[in-house]
């Protein structure tokens, strides 16, 4: 890295607009941000779909990115009225620090929007985003955990490291709400089927064999959570009561909390089971979980053997990695994570 910026910052924004997995990772630092820093203004350039993480932190200033509507600002006059005025706002809040932990042409440029003069990003960027930053911070290999190069963002503008907090500004209206949505019977355990990428997805048929077995298995009732496009995954599962679309990201967050179990794909439903501690196993195909997996518990992972993987492969004509991925090594990381958990 250049020279450390050595500020003692008023004014911060962080840049992380998506995914909620990401945004989930991201939550530490917000925290630390915040411990170290606590006479800070701190705010956080984020996409609508995701501003349910960090809606209701302590002091937190949401700048919602409207990203499908503002990505046609070439074909849209008022598109690009309204990004020229975002632009515009950024520049007028004051920034005298920003961290992009997105590290993408996007988000860089609406760090040098900013004018802060103290810019900071990954030396290894990519779509040249690094070009934007007044600081570039080499993290080392690619090959570690998102959160790990993330904390190294902070320790490069001189910020202490302390322990890593998820604090889900979750609040027991949510709890109330989550409550009532699965008030009749007993404990259960929280299916996702849902991952951004179709490659990511373990097929949904194993979802519906393991609704039986967990019942017979365990003695929980199966509930499928996830967006509103989750609900024809959802169908295919019968026997499970179907909630996808029905929460908020706060309210499935405290579905989570009371679950005995969760089983998801890679997404972001898994970092949020993570970081709540809850018994989980996460279904890995073409991603390595070393760097995208549950934060400090590798041991929740299921994956095939397949030669391909990782491929991080958006489409696939074969998705073995994933097909050839039976229920019982996931029923058999379940038993281990309900005992050692509990």
């Amino acid at each position: 890295m250049s020279d450390s910026p050595g500020i003692d910052p008023k004014n911060i924004l962080i840049i992380k607009p998506s995914s909620i997995g990401d945004v989930v990772h991201a939550l530490p630092i917000w925290n630390l941000l915040h411990r170290h820093y606590p006479k800070a203004r701190i705010s956080w350039l984020i996409a609508p779909a995701c501003a349910g993480i960090v809606e209701g932190l302590p002091g937190i200033n949401l700048l919602r990115f409207e990203r499908k509507r503002w990505g046609n600002f070439w074909r849209s006059p008022s598109a690009a009225r309204e990004l020229l005025a975002f632009n515009r706002h950024l520049r007028e809040q004051g920034f005298d620090l920003v961290l992009d932990i997105q590290g993408l042409f996007r988000s860089a440029w609406f760090a040098r929007a900013t004018r802060a003069p103290v810019r900071v990003g990954f030396a290894n960027a990519r779509e040249m985003a690094w070009l934007f930053y007044t600081h570039r911070v080499d993290v080392g290999t690619p090959e570690q955990h998102a959160i790990e190069r993330y904390r190294k963002l902070l320790s490069a503008i001189g910020c202490p490291d302390g322990p890593v907090e998820f604090p889900f500004p979750v609040t027991e209206v949510d709890r109330a709400a989550a409550r009532q949505l699965v008030s009749k019977g007993g404990e259960y355990a929280v299916l996702c089927p849902g991952a951004n990428w179709l490659t990511k997805r373990w097929p949904t048929r194993y979802f519906a064999q393991l609704v039986p077995e967990l019942q017979k298995r365990f003695g929980l009732r199966s509930v499928v959570a996830g967006g509103p496009g989750d609900s024809e995954l959802a169908a295919q599962i019968p026997g499970a009561l179907n909630l996808c679309g029905k929460t908020t990201l706060m309210q499935l967050v405290a579905l989570m909390e009371r679950a005995r179990l969760v089983i998801t794909n890679d997404s972001g439903p898994m970092h949020i089971a993570a970081a709540l501690g809850r018994p989980l196993v996460a279904v890995f195909g073409p991603t390595n979980p070393v760097r995208t997996g549950p934060y400090g518990r590798p041991e929740c992972v299921v994956r095939a053997n397949i030669d391909c993987m990782p491929c991080y492969r958006r489409q696939c004509s074969h998705r073995s990695c994933l097909e050839k991925l039976a229920i019982e090594p996931v029923l058999a990381t379940a038993a281990r994570q309900i005992s050692a958990i509990g």
